[in-house]
Order: structure tokens, then C-alpha cells, then sequence
């Protein structure tokens, strides 16, 4: 796997210099690694960009259960992102700064990619096999009705710039605030119905590998994603990102911060496969024929020459909902533990933690053990998500 970026920004060259080939070693199998890249387009100053890079990676990592074998941390990881989004976010509001930032994050794991993302920068990908799959959703509202909803249901605002006598310019944004994003980490100025709660999609690549690009908006306000690929097909990562950059600041000129990173994905050659042995000849050949195959040889052959080589969606999920998103039908929710706040991951006791369902239509049905649990705090939290607390009722933060 081979990845590079471009970039035009200063703040972004510092974010991204240590993430391009960030490899880490998953905990429980001792051997499968995995890499990380992160773009991270702060707004208001630099410094959510700036923390999250920094804490994002170590929060994930720290909501996911110990000792799992190399499938279940895959499985396990889609909800390990929703919660150390949501921590990242948590904490640097508590330090009462006002920046935000928008975040694609791609964890990549052999052949499965699994990409969460807030804000309006992208990652696309293509497949050896030529097709594009959008891997991020853009939470801009101006194109996302969905979005707009949510926030107006939350307690906020929703419109244009008011110049005065009427008049309204520029995109659409929430009040208080004027940020025209719905969702991003920070932003503590701007509202909690703001959320750092990740769109998540995780895919399997088929044997022949892709092409990842993951761009800050300022290519894709320039560029289409068939553009992008085009323009740098056949090019090594190294000169691919260079390229991408360069057409899009020839459409619209240097307006917006304009960053990408290209990673080829480039499976390891398969070994050879090994001779078939020499023919039987005779009655041996009939009871070869008919002998019973035993289980695993049987599943052997299935998964080597049954299984389809083509890209498969393992996983996508987008609400806001942290109720929706850690909820215990995940099907590996006996992995996570009872007494741990399912955020924060600080311990709780049985008496002390909210259960995630409180609140909601199903609550009833459930018992009262049944979890995840969120501590008092990131029971806070979720409530100020989704617009439950009364506005100004905000829990109190130490500046830095």
C-alpha cells in the first residue's frame, strides 16, 4: 500500500505529516497491523484540527474491547469510531475553545477500509475493477435535508445570511453560529445540536485493490469525484495528489483550504498454487471421487474459488442517534463491557450509569440492565445532541 497528499496550508501540513503512515498493531492477534489517514479542516483557528489529530486515533483505540481476534476488532470498529469521535469532541469542548473542525478518518486493515467522517471533505474510491463508491457523506446544509430537520427538531436555526431589509446571501447555515456544516468536532460556540457523531462505511476491496482520495472540500467545490480520478489515472500516489490539487486550483483559484491524500491499495501477490497430485488410476479413482471431504477442507475450497471477487459493503450507518449507534443489537455487544461508560470509557457503577435507551420509544420493553451505559456526563451529552436539555443549560468547562 502506497499513499501521498498535497497540501497548501500550514496548519494542514502539520496535521498531516505524521498521519500519512500511521501503522498500528492490532491488540489480541500479535500480527495483523493496520493504517490510518486522517484530514482534518479546521475553521475558527486551528486548534480542534490541531487536538483531534492528536487524540482522535488513541480515543477509538480505547473504546474498542480488548483481546478480540483480527474479524471481531473489524466488526468491533464501526462503533469504537462513533464513540472516540464523540470523547474527542467532549473533551475539547471542555477546554472552551471556539474552533471546529471537519474529519475523514480512514482506517484501512488488509482489504476492508472502514471510513468515518463529519463535515463536507470527502473520500472516494475506486476498485480495481473500475466502479466509484462514496466512502463519507457530506454534512452541508445546504444539501442535506435530512440535516436541516434534525437541527430545526434540536432546538436550532436554520437559514441565510440576513444583510439586512430582507435580503440573504450565501449558503445555508445554523444559528446561533453561522456554520453551514451540521456536523464537525468543536464548535462549542455554535450549539450542541452540532454533532460529532460520524457517518460510517466500511467496505471489503476485492483482490485487486483500489484507489483511495480523500480531499478537503475545496477540490470537491472545483472538481467532480470522475474528474479527480481521470486526472491522475495511471500516475503514482506521488504525483497523483500534486495533480488532483493542481486542476482544482486552476477551476476556482486558491479559495479554500485544498488538500489530498491518494493511497493505493495494492494487495501482496498471491503464492502460487500448488500442483495438483499425479492421477489415480483404477478403482482409486472412483473412491477418490466419492470419499467424504472433511469439514474444513470443504470450507477451504468454498472461500478459495465460491467466494465473489468483488468489493462488498460490510457496513454503513449515518444517524445522529447515540441511542441507534451503540445500541445492543450490534452483534458483538457481549464484547463490550457492562461497567464502562460505552464513551468515555471511565469506569461506573451499576447504580450510576444512563442507560443509552432512555428516553426512547423502546425503553419500556427493556430491562434495566440492559445497556451500553453512558456516565453522568456523556448522558449530558447525548441530551444536548439531541436537543433535550434546555438551551444555556451547558454543562461547566476550565479554559486552557
Amino acid at each position: 500500500m502506497t499513499a501521498a497528499r498535497e497540501h497548501h496550508t500550514v496548519p494542514l501540513s502539520v496535521l498531516l505529516k505524521r498521519e500519512l503512515a500511521n501503522e498500528r498493531r492490532i491488540v489480541g492477534d500479535g500480527v495483523t497491523t493496520y493504517s490510518v489517514f486522517g484530514l482534518f479542516d479546521g475553521h475558527n483557528g486551528s486548534a480542534a484540527a490541531i487536538y483531534t489529530k492528536e487524540n482522535l486515533l488513541n480515543n477509538v483505540i480505547a473504546a474498542m474491547p480488548s483481546d478480540l481476534n483480527r474479524d471481531e476488532w473489524v466488526a468491533a470498529l464501526p462503533r469504537a469510531l462513533v464513540a472516540g469521535f464523540v470523547k474527542t469532541d467532549k473533551d475539547f469542548q471542555q477546554r472552551a475553545r471556539t474552533s471546529g473542525t471537519t474529519v475523514t478518518f480512514a482506517v484501512i486493515e488488509g482489504l476492508v477500509i472502514t471510513v468515518a467522517s463529519v463535515g463536507d471533505s470527502r473520500c472516494i474510491l475506486e476498485s480495481a475493477e473500475g466502479d466509484l463508491y462514496y466512502l463519507s457523506e457530506d454534512h452541508r446544509l445546504e444539501c442535506n435535508e435530512e440535516e436541516r430537520e434534525r437541527i430545526t427538531a434540536s432546538g436550532g436555526e436554520v437559514g441565510r445570511l440576513n444583510t439586512g431589509g430582507g435580503a440573504e446571501i450565501g449558503p445555508l447555515r445554523c444559528w446561533p453560529g453561522g456554520l453551514c456544516l451540521s456536523r464537525s468536532i468543536g464548535d462549542v460556540d455554535v450549539g450542541e445540536y452540532i454533532v460529532p457523531v460520524p457517518y460510517v462505511k466500511q467496505i471489503k476491496l476485492s483482490t485487486g485493490g483500489g484507489r483511495l482520495i480523500i480531499s478537503s472540500d475545496g477540490v470537491w467545490d472545483a472538481l467532480s469525484e470522475e474528474v479527480a480520478l481521470e486526472c491522475c489515472r495511471g500516475m503514482p500516489v506521488e504525483a497523483a495528489a500534486a495533480q488532483i490539487v493542481k486542476e482544482a486550483v486552476q477551476v476556482k483559484g486558491l479559495r479554500d483550504d485544498t488538500t489530498c491524500i491518494v493511497i493505493d491499495i495494492v494487495p501482496p501477490e498471491k503464492p502460487a498454487a500448488p500442483l495438483p497430485p499425479p492421477k489415480k488410476h483404477g478403482r482409486g479413482v472412483f473412491k477418490s471421487m466419492f470419499r467424504k471431504k472433511s469439514p474444513e477442507y470443504s470450507s477451504q475450497i468454498d472461500k478459495e474459488y465460491l467466494e465473489p471477487d468483488v468489493v462488498e459493503e460490510l457496513f454503513e450507518e449515518g444517524s445522529a442517534m447515540l441511542s441507534e449507534r451503540l445500541d445492543t443489537k450490534y452483534p458483538i455487544c457481549k464484547m463490550f463491557k457492562l461497567f464502562k461508560c460505552a464513551v468515555c470509557q471511565v469506569e461506573i457503577k451499576p447504580d450510576e450509569g444512563f442507560s443509552i435507551h432512555v428516553g426512547s420509544s423502546d425503553y419500556g420493553k427493556l430491562h434495566p440492565w440492559d445497556g451500553p451505559f453512558l456516565c453522568s456526563s456523556c448522558q449530558e451529552k447525548k441530551e444536548a445532541m439531541e436537543g433535550k436539555r434546555p438551551p444555556g443549560d451547558r454543562h461547566s468547562s476550565d479554559s486552557d
